[in-house]
């Protein structure tokens, strides 16, 4: 465990933004906790500010770091999709929390 003799501590703020910091994951996300299964072009549509470099690199990594599946179906076209993981889902009250700050910010402007 973190804090170990030998194991370095984990900052969890610096942890939690490098997972899903930056400007697009956290709209990736909830775009693919609307509807499991999710192909790229919905992603798309539903952050349509993201560049394709953008999508295609946050989806890699959030892949990777386990709050996205992808399934690849071996179909004439072939068939991509994307899915939040449990692990994923586990973030979306904090993204729901994020919202709910920053609608009673806005509205105090």
């Amino acid at each position: 465990a973190a804090g170990e003799k030998g194991t370095p501590q984990v900052d969890p703020l610096a942890y939690a933004l490098a997972t899903v910091g930056g400007k697009w994951k956290l709209r990736i996300l909830l775009a693919l906790s609307a509807k499991k299964g999710r192909r790229y072009g919905d992603v798309k549509r539903d952050v349509p500010e993201i560049t394709d470099m953008m999508l295609s690199q946050s989806l890699k990594e959030l892949t990777a770091d386990g709050l996205v599946e992808r399934t690849q179906y071996q179909e004439i076209p072939p068939r991509v999709e994307y899915a939040i993981t449990a692990k994923g889902r586990e973030v979306l009250p904090a993204i729901d929390a994020l919202i709910k700050w920053a609608n009673k910010r806005l509205e105090e402007r």
